[in-house]
């Protein structure tokens, strides 16, 4: 009598919770690099850019859901068994986005007293004293901000410390409905689809164009969608090779979306399969989707983002006074070196500022020595 092989058991979810998704991090580079090179075009002096680089606003919305799955990956199973300290992860991530932000904001603070001191003009918004307070704060996607002044990307980090300060409410909702992924994946998209439908017709522009007005807004149905797409990876929802022909289909979708000029909320729902397709590729080593060298790129992307209009303001002004030539008007190669450059000050920024400041900033928070030893003194005492 031969041995009955034992039943399969349920699927097993390809990635264990808080551990690192490598394709995930290699994702965000792309992400950065969209955004750059949208940024960077019109100094390129090309003509309207391709239908694919008109539409990297987008990267930030990419970023966005991206946010919303690692940050369920890494907190939601501690917030279900009662272990999440709001305090820590506040602590944690102010200690993530702050110091970079701070840095950028003082640089271009400098350079453009640098250009007053020179007698040479400059956008007056760009030193805002009214906008100042709310930069520091990390309120000006809020609303606060009365221009669009100092490092103009960092609305996106208010909008992300927006979601930070709201995480409870978004883990609360998805352990609701943890047992239903994909209820939560649909009520996600439906949102999505309903304010990107609503939202123009009352503010008069596409939610994806909203900055430091209603900045704050927009992130929230990305942040959502990630979350409810975290619910599903849990579940083990698609695997191994299906997730791997899954992160293919996606990210072609993505690319052609882009060019035929979609609707926006199409590409964001595309991010979204690309997103967990990724995520769920069992071989996170796999050289296509996550090289040391794509998930190293993806670990600075951060100052990737936060440096490129510093940078862009630095170089285009230093080249149209050293070649007399137009901002608007680079040779190619020219331009092909301004824009690679940012990738080595980008890891300088990382290295010096972003990992020393967050290593710092993430310790524990203890009294000082001496208050510390008064107190342990009276309670010996008592």
């Amino acid at each position: 009598m031969t041995a009955r092989p034992p039943a399969p058991g349920p699927p097993a979810a390809a990635v264990a919770p808080g551990a690192p998704i490598r394709p995930l991090t290699a994702l965000r580079f792309f992400a950065a690099l969209w955004v750059v090179v949208y940024d960077y075009w019109p100094n390129l002096g090309a003509g309207p850019a391709p239908a694919l680089l008109a539409r990297g606003y987008l990267g930030v919305e990419l970023f966005f859901v991206l946010s919303g799955f690692i940050l369920c990956h890494v907190y939601l199973p501690g917030f279900a068994a009662g272990r999440f300290r709001y305090g820590a992860f506040l602590q944690a991530r102010l200690a993530r986005i702050y110091p970079l932000h701070l840095a950028t904001l003082a640089g271009v603070g400098a350079m453009g007293l640098a250009a007053l001191a020179a007698g040479r003009g400059i956008d007056p918004n760009i030193l805002s004293l009214p906008a100042l307070a709310a930069n520091l704060l990390l309120v000006h996607a809020w609303g606060f901000a009365p221009v669009a002044g100092w490092n103009h990307p960092s609305w996106s980090i208010s909008a992300e410390w927006f979601a930070y300060l709201a995480f409870p409410a978004f883990a609360w909702a998805a352990v609701r409905l943890a047992g239903r992924p994909w209820t939560a994946v649909c009520g996600a998209a439906s949102l999505l689809v309903l304010l990107y439908g609503l939202f123009p017709a009352l503010a008069g522009f596409p939610l994806t164009q909203a900055t430091i007005a209603w900045g704050a807004l927009r992130i929230v149905p990305c942040f959502a969608l990630g979350c409810a797409l975290h619910l599903a990876g849990r579940k083990g929802a698609v695997q191994g090779r299906t997730a791997g022909l899954g992160a293919a289909f996606f990210g072609a979708a993505v690319l052609v979306a882009g060019q035929v000029s979609a609707p926006d909320a199409v590409i964001v729902l595309m991010f979204g399969g690309l997103i967990l397709s990724l995520a769920l590729i069992r071989s996170s080593a796999d050289p296509s989707v996550a090289s040391h060298v794509f998930v190293y790129l993806g670990e600075i992307s951060y100052s990737i983002y936060m440096l490129c209009i510093p940078w862009q303001l630095f170089f285009t002004n230093a080249w149209s006074r050293m070649d007399s030539g137009s901002k608007a008007h680079m040779p190619l190669i020219v331009w092909i070196c301004f824009l690679i450059a940012i990738i080595p000050l980008s890891a300088l920024t990382h290295r010096w500022i972003e990992q020393p400041a967050r290593a710092l900033l993430r310790r524990p928070l203890a009294p000082p020595p001496a208050l510390r030893q008064a107190w342990l003194s009276r309670n010996a005492a008592e």
